[in-house]
């Protein structure tokens, strides 16, 4: 059914990325790509000075490293890291790569949420592709 499944992965407590996962497992037979994505938001230019040096490339290589570890039961699975604003970063880079479904997992809404919206809100808004929610 689908070709290439993207699965945003976000490491808070509140957000069901197992669940995300167990759903591109499912959803992803042998031969079916899976992306596990992870968006790190820029550090603004004033907070950059009072970051140790080396911090960045650290953070960036555990997260690879649990990225690994996530997508280590699914077929042909990777993980990737990249920058920029969480919700246009999804969907650009969705985009850019065929992506023909997205697995977002997706928190409780708060009235933050309602009032602002959530990430998992614009991606099922703007995606030009088929969008799994999983609570």
């Amino acid at each position: 059914m689908y070709q290439h499944i993207l699965v945003p992965v976000s490491f808070d407590e509140d957000h069901n990325t197992t669940g995300a996962v167990a759903v591109a497992q499912l959803l992803a037979p042998e031969g079916v790509h899976v992306t596990l994505l992870h968006v790190m938001q820029q550090v603004p230019k004033y907070a950059a000075n009072y970051i140790p040096e080396g911090f960045q490339d650290e953070a960036r290589q555990a997260i690879e490293d649990s990225l690994a570890s996530l997508g280590a039961d699914l077929a042909e699975a990777e993980g990737v890291v990249i920058e920029g604003p969480v919700g246009k970063s999804i969907l650009k880079w969705g985009e850019a790569h065929d992506v023909d479904c997205i697995i977002v997992a997706s928190q409780k809404p708060s009235v933050q949420d309602v009032l602002l919206g959530s990430t998992a809100t614009h991606v099922a808004r703007h995606a030009r592709c088929a969008v799994h929610l999983v609570r």
